[in-house]
């Protein structure tokens, strides 16, 4: 009998120790550990991030000694040519971030030895509470460097007060610019009815191009070193047809975001991300000063007629750079807080992302959205995902670079353009011209 007790003493205190083992945290709320973080979702000081931020130091954070601190806030862009410089340890310089928001290809140049590998620290089961398609978007040479957030896509956003006085003159509907012939043409009508002035503000150009020519069979787009193949005669004919509307300026390049151009009146619409209808205004304001209702109407993303539907899937995601195990585990605490049910459900329908995790994702249809505007995108997003296909982008690292390159030149030329067409230069020589730029971008 005595044997016996003991036995049952030792496996207990056996069983207490290996307890104690598995939760064993190198955090201590007297000893904080402070995470710097860069990250995109707005540039004030009161954003949707920052709020959550304050939250989380003021909640779990003080709980188990983790302090989250925003150095920088900035675009996808500028944060990703910040971090390459940061990592160089060049004097003057800002010191690189525990914890940071970027796209694959800053992951991959970065190399995904220095980052944490988010797989180490969320079970299988945590795994499987979020959208496989968007795990997939974070992955970098077989490693989870970049953990899902918020996902995006392009929309077509229009201001509704404008376009009724064009439709009502016209009888261009919002159905008219559901597939791209009838946006090119409801933009050519545009103007000629407004006496010159661009339909639409294009966010990113070249997406509307591939998705057009991928719905239409054309296959590989890249070569080995990730750049287009000018071969592809499907994807240049895609080209063609934005060029076209271009050149003749029916549409423009935007100078970033096409919501300013909205809010100004230069344009009546903008492809841009469906987040960036966080920094749309009730009103738009014209250069004079005059003003009138916004009323903003959220469209699907044209489609190339009877193509296969397909929209785009975007948005960086959360990474954290490899130091030591005690700052990995605070960025593993705040990941999967940032990420939960309804914060993640939240936070996107705060700032017109898509959530990533599935409970959030379905909990989309009996959401109170603080906006009708709000709400038609969601109602878009939820039919485009039962209709489309999404396909991200590529994630070599140099095609960010040269497509930065691609853009800059085709908005300092675009006033130029217009104005040759309309002294009489052939419109098809010109979108050749645009051609040849964009083959020449190295």
């Amino acid at each position: 009998m005595k044997k016996t007790l003991l036995l049952i003493l030792s496996v207990l205190i056996l069983l207490l120790g290996l307890s104690g083992c598995s939760e064993k945290t190198s955090l201590s709320p007297d000893d904080p550990v402070t995470l710097t973080m860069w990250h995109v979702y707005g540039e004030q000081v009161d954003s949707p991030m920052n709020r959550l931020v304050d939250e989380f130091n003021e909640t779990v954070g003080h709980e188990k000694g983790i302090i989250i601190d925003v150095t920088l806030m900035s675009n996808a862009s500028q944060i990703g040519e910040k971090l390459t410089e940061a990592q160089s340890n060049t004097p003057g310089l800002p010191d690189m971030p525990d914890l940071f928001f970027c796209h694959a290809a800053n992951a991959a140049s970065l190399g995904v030895d220095n980052l944490v590998d988010w797989n180490d620290y969320f079970t299988e089961d945590e795994i499987d509470n979020y959208i496989p398609e968007f795990l997939a978007d974070g992955i970098v040479d077989d490693k989870l460097v970049i953990f899902p957030v918020a996902k995006s896509t392009l929309l077509l956003f229009v201001s509704g007060s404008q376009f009724d006085r064009f439709s009502a003159e016209t009888g261009v509907t919002y159905g008219s610019l559901d597939t791209w012939d009838g946006f090119f043409s409801a933009s050519e009508k545009y103007y000629e009815w407004s006496g010159g002035k661009p339909f639409c503000a294009v966010d990113y150009p070249i997406v509307g191009v591939e998705l057009n020519a991928l719905s239409k069979g054309a296959g590989e787009l890249y070569t080995e070193d990730g750049w287009y193949d000018f071969n592809n005669e499907i994807f240049r004919q895609s080209w063609y047809d934005f060029a076209d509307a271009l050149v003749k300026g029916h549409i423009i390049v935007s100078d970033l975001y096409s919501n300013t151009q909205i809010m100004t009146g230069e344009v009546i619409s903008g492809i841009g991300s469906c987040a960036s209808i966080l920094y749309y205004n009730d009103t738009i304001t014209y250069p004079d000063n005059s003003s009138e209702p916004m009323d903003l109407q959220v469209l699907p993303f044209p489609q190339a007629k009877g193509g296969n539907p397909l929209i785009s899937q975007s948005g960086v995601g959360l990474c954290a750079y490899k130091t030591d195990e005690r700052r990995a585990e605070a960025e593993s605490v705040f990941a999967h807080w940032l990420t939960e049910g309804d914060r993640n459900l939240d936070f996107a329908a705060q700032t017109g992302y898509v959530p990533v995790n599935k409970a959030s994702f379905e909990s989309l249809d009996n959401y109170e959205f603080s906006s009708d505007a709000y709400k038609q995108l969601y109602t878009v997003l939820g039919e485009e995902s039962k209709t489309a296909t999404a396909l991200r982008m590529t994630s070599q690292p140099e095609y960010y670079r040269k497509l930065n390159l691609l853009y800059s030149e085709l908005r300092a030329n675009q006033t130029s353009y217009a104005e040759r067409y309309k002294s009489g230069e052939s419109a098809d020589a010109l979108v050749s011209e645009t051609w040849e730029l964009f083959k020449a971008i190295r």
